[in-house]
């Protein structure tokens, strides 16, 4: 299940990194860019209820999620803690983001981090067919750091939600 979402997640990402990339430079001088640091993830459709996204899964809009975390400088010459809590809800691609700008990830390995979401409701009840919370929480998470620019990208393990009851005709009998 989680490889599956891992690895839309990751061309996702990939994606926007890409494009992002292709994007026209001004020539006039910038000032430093900014910091930031983006935590995201997606919520699907579980509905064989097997802990995996299938080709019958789909990711859900309208989702809150709720993410708590904690940087803190790993270093013997600062002791800054940026905490943070924030809810979001899902677009049409069952992606959940939030960018925490000024925040520098340039030195990503001396950065301690705690992060979590979770699943708090949905605000978008017209498909009542898959409205069981299978993976409430999670802590598991991937980071990437762009090599262009000081960013820093955190990659949640998916969400999901069931049906009440798993569809024999498409699931089989398991």
């Amino acid at each position: 299940m989680q490889k599956n979402s891992l690895i839309m997640f990751l061309f996702i990402l990939l994606q926007s990194l890409f494009v992002n990339s292709l994007s026209p430079k001004h020539s006039s001088p910038k000032p430093k860019p900014e910091a930031e640091i983006t935590i995201m993830g997606f919520v699907y459709c579980d509905v064989c209820s097997n802990n995996s996204f299938s080709k019958h899964s789909y990711f859900m809009s309208g989702v809150e999620v709720r993410i708590v975390c904690r940087f803190k400088a790993a270093s013997s010459t600062t002791s800054e803690t940026v905490t943070f809590s924030a809810n979001r809800t899902t677009n049409e691609y069952g992606l959940y983001k939030v960018a925490i700008t000024s925040l520098d990830c340039a030195n990503v390995d001396n950065l301690a981090s705690s992060c979590q979401a979770s699943l708090v409701g949905r605000k978008n009840f017209s498909d009542s067919s898959c409205n069981i919370p299978g993976y409430r929480t999670t802590t598991d998470q991937v980071l990437f750091k762009s090599q262009r620019s000081n960013s820093c990208v955190y990659g949640f393990n998916s969400l999901n939600f069931r049906p009440f009851k798993r569809n024999l005709d498409l699931c089989g009998k398991k």
